[in-house]
């Protein structure tokens, strides 16, 4: 048995029928969450004007931002699987009543801004849980493979959730892609509810949730890894969770590309990261997972910088293939590290920290990235990005532990917390 309570599979881990399951729950769920963003803002759109889409997708992010780390003390109390069943039964719920009503009615402002809210709270809970299970599903040299997969499913998810919520939304309007969202989160908790997890996984209710979250956040803190190692992640997601999509646009823009332009070079990134992806699915390990990961971000730092200068559009996708490559291994990698080293018990709170450093910030940075473009232009903004890059790298390469970190075979001991 391993520190998570798991015999050592054999399989690897795309060959694992539970490790599937899960993936099928969580792609159903990412695709679900863009088909019912886009929806949201359709119908925010069509109530109250452009004006009113700010405020109905401020009314989810905030309580999803805010919220994130009590979410990850919930998944350690109860358990993620259960957690992770509960608030995905919610959530489907909430986005099919919602559908009831838009097709009895046209929605309003103040109907959506409480769906938004409702959904936000429960995305602050549902997401921790969810990305803790990859431990306890599969032994611990599989979980570079299982981030590798999770990336591909990421890239799935965003090719096919926009035309899909496209396409229900021109057939149904609002409220037929609002059901759409519902049924892909019936099918994400449908295959949950299949996902096996050994019953030692589970957590039970130990002390106030206030004193948990402290714990959680002093063990990550404390731990000689994990506390630059989630550094690192925020720094290195900081611009390539979201900004950098608006950076592209206005690269795009400034430059004279137009939209297909950003098209062009917003595909390039996704096609490099799912080859990134790719890779790490089928490699059967990662040598010296730290010092290579340090060396990715010191490329993405070189590549972003060079995006925002590229003279030419061909060169602008060349340059956002290549920080899509290594910016997606930064990722996988990270997300490996992470829960190999992480105690199962602080599991849910570790990854409502990283989650809420990659997601859960990301629209507090979207003013920023305007006003960097407005006053200096976009190269401005993606030569920021490659400074906190290589700010993430230097990190990286002057911690000792982090720089010789591996992903550790099954049976060898983690570097845990002082």
């Amino acid at each position: 048995m391993n520190a998570h309570g798991l015999a050592p599979s054999a399989r690897p881990a795309y060959r694992d029928v539970n490790v599937l399951r899960w993936l099928t729950a969580y792609t159903a769920s990412v695709t679900g969450d863009i088909v019912y963003f886009l929806a949201l803002s359709w119908a925010a759109t069509r109530a109250g004007g452009p004006s009113q889409v700010g405020l109905v997708v401020a009314a989810g992010a905030l309580p999803r931002a805010v919220l994130m780390l009590g979410g990850g003390v919930v998944a350690d109390r109860f358990g993620p699987r259960r957690v992770a069943v509960v608030s995905d039964a919610v959530r489907c719920a909430v986005v099919l009543a919602a559908a009831v009503a838009m097709l009895a009615s046209s929605p309003s402002v103040w109907l959506l801004v409480s769906v938004a809210l409702i959904f936000g709270v429960v995305d602050a809970v549902f997401m921790p849980a969810v990305g803790a299970l990859p431990p306890r599903l599969t032994a611990p040299e599989q979980l570079a493979r299982v981030q590798g997969m999770r990336g591909l499913s990421l890239r799935l998810s965003n090719a096919v959730g926009p035309l899909l919520a496209g396409t229900v939304l021109v057939i149904g309007g609002a409220g037929g892609a609002f059901a759409a969202a519902g049924v892909l989160f019936a099918l994400s908790l449908a295959t949950l509810l299949t996902v096996r997890i050994t019953p030692s996984a589970e957590a039970s209710r130990r002390a106030s949730a206030w004193r948990e979250l402290g714990d959680g956040l002093r063990y990550v803190r404390r731990h000689r890894m994990l506390a630059p190692l989630v550094t690192v992640i925020g720094l290195s997601e900081m611009c390539f969770s979201g900004p950098v999509a608006t950076g592209l646009v206005l690269l795009a823009d400034e430059r004279g590309w137009g939209a297909s332009g950003m098209g062009w070079i917003a595909s390039a990134f996704s096609v490099g990261a799912a080859a990134s992806a790719l890779l790490l699915t089928v490699s059967t390990r990662i040598p010296r997972a730290g010092l290579t990961m340090c060396g990715a971000l010191l490329a993405t730092a070189v590549g972003a910088v060079a995006l925002g200068q590229a003279p030419t559009l061909p060169v602008a996708v060349m340059f956002g293939a290549v920080i899509g490559l290594t910016s997606g291994f930064t990722t996988t990698v990270t997300g490996a590290l992470v829960q190999t080293e992480t105690d199962p018990r602080y599991l849910g709170r570790v990854t409502s920290v990283t989650t809420l450093c990659t997601l859960g910030l990301a629209p507090v940075l979207f003013p920023a990235v305007g006003i960097t473009v407005a006053l200096w232009g976009a190269d401005m903004f993606f030569l920021g990005c490659g400074a906190i890059c290589l700010l993430a790298a230097a990190l990286g390469l002057s911690v000792p532990v982090l720089r010789r970190a591996e992903l550790h075979p099954p049976g060898s001991a983690s570097s845990g917390a002082r």
